[in-house]
């Protein structure tokens, strides 16, 4: 498999056909759809290359994969933490991320406002939900969300904008059309109530393996890595 330009360049594309596609049947247009490429395990050649492509979004998992790639990548882009992030982390991410997917407990909430006050930003954030209810996954679970959610918009340098969630791996999509479907439904559920300094702006789920089923029940960001960069090499 080649990792030159046009191999890369063929697989955007494709991608951002199926995001257009099932963007018009949930009737909104390519451009409501975020697309985050996902860098985890991928080198700063490859992911420069995407960039070329159009792809200004990138996600990382792990802060220092991120911290690393961060010095390399010198082109405007706007950085997304999408992984599990542990709270004496933050420090190391807080003045270089654009969002931060998967705040799961009110600890890190804390720790977030507490160092973006000391940066002087306010901190973009998603609520992560775990709707399959799996233990292997982060997240609040969907009954709690509500109230997560309203004790977060007392913070003063961190402004929810949205949900995310990790639905279970399956070969059929179908099978997890219901997750994003009841994950649409808390998303719209808050955003009827107008609590001040929440913003419902961001719906973010659908991976690879099943973005188009998501699009079509309501997500407008999605996280890309294996259909952009091709199957992961893990050393």
């Amino acid at each position: 498999m080649s990792d030159n330009g046009a191999y890369l360049g063929r697989n955007v594309k494709d991608v951002l056909e199926k995001v257009e596609k099932a963007a018009n049947k949930s009737g909104r247009k390519l451009e409501d759809i975020c697309v985050i490429a996902v860098t985890k395990t991928i080198d700063t050649d490859r992911i420069s290359k995407v960039m070329d492509e159009g792809m200004i979004h990138l996600g990382e998992n792990r802060v220092q994969e991120f911290c690393e790639k961060y010095d390399i990548i010198s082109k405007n882009c706007n950085w997304h933490l999408i992984g599990h992030l542990q709270t004496n982390k933050v420090k190391y991410i807080i003045d270089k991320i654009s969002m931060i997917h998967s705040v799961d407990r009110m600890e890190l909430a804390q720790e977030i406002d507490k160092k973006a006050l000391k940066a002087g930003k306010v901190m973009d954030v998603l609520v992560q939900v775990n709707v399959a209810g799996e233990e292997s996954k982060f997240g609040i679970s969907p009954d709690t969300t509500l109230d997560f959610v309203k004790r977060l918009s007392s913070f003063q340098n961190l402004r929810v904008r949205g949900l995310m969630t990790v639905a279970p791996f399956v070969d059929d999509p179908e099978e997890i059309r219901g997750v994003f479907r009841e994950l649409n439904k808390i998303f719209i559920d808050i955003k009827k109530e107008n609590i001040d300094n929440i913003y419902m702006d961001y719906l973010s789920m659908g991976m690879s393996n099943d973005f188009e089923v998501a699009i079509e029940e309501g997500s407008n960001m999605v996280r890309i890595g294996t259909a952009i960069f091709g199957k992961r090499e893990y050393k």
